[in-house]
């Protein structure tokens, strides 16, 4: 059985083009859906997914209607040929019924697993380089040296109030005790 999933991310938009080519290219089943393709849950696409079976062919309108990114969407691709079901994209012209079509999937998710560890690689090498140059990562502090060790003393001293110290430092409680607890051995 040919089935179709067609996918739109708002009300906005309009699913009556990705039906037309859905129908015009054989299926005969059609599920739809109105969800992020950033989302994981996506109840039409569980649902689809749960009623292929071997022999059926899924066909989207186009790859970036099915997963939502790259690994997932091989993921899902090598899931359904471990079923026996078989992938086309129309506007990929991407087709695993076919032996050219299952080449050029291969080659498509080699393609995507070079891509991401060569982000994996400049990431860590970035982060590396930044390291060697001083810099470190997260969020600016909130206070400088001067204002946190000002803030211990206030906080010891036991004049001030907890409230009263947040809102002079313009921080939150967990910001108070994670500056005023630095140092401490915590005992359990």
């Amino acid at each position: 059985m040919n089935i179709g999933y067609a996918r739109i991310s708002t009300t906005d938009q309009n699913l009556d083009l990705q039906i037309d080519a859905l129908r015009n290219a054989g299926c005969e089943r059609i599920y739809t859906e109105t969800a992020s393709g950033a989302r994981d849950e996506r109840p039409e696409l569980a649902r689809m997914t749960d009623t292929l079976r071997a022999g059926d062919v899924l066909t989207v309108w186009r790859l970036d209607r099915l997963g939502r990114s790259t690994q997932h969407l091989i993921g899902l691709v090598n899931d359904l040929a471990d079923r026996g079901v078989q992938f086309r994209s129309l506007t990929e012209h991407l087709d695993t019924t076919t032996p050219g079509g299952v080449l050029v999937f291969t080659v498509f998710a080699g393609v995507a697993q070079f891509e991401r560890d060569l982000i994996r690689e400049r990431t860590k090498a970035g982060i590396e380089a930044a390291r060697l140059r001083g810099r470190r990562g997260g969020r600016p502090r909130k206070l400088t040296p001067n204002q946190a060790r000002e803030l211990r003393q206030l906080h010891a001293s036991h004049t001030i109030s907890v409230a009263n110290l947040c809102r002079m430092y313009g921080i939150s409680k967990t910001t108070l005790y994670r500056i005023t607890t630095q140092g401490q051995v915590q005992k359990l």
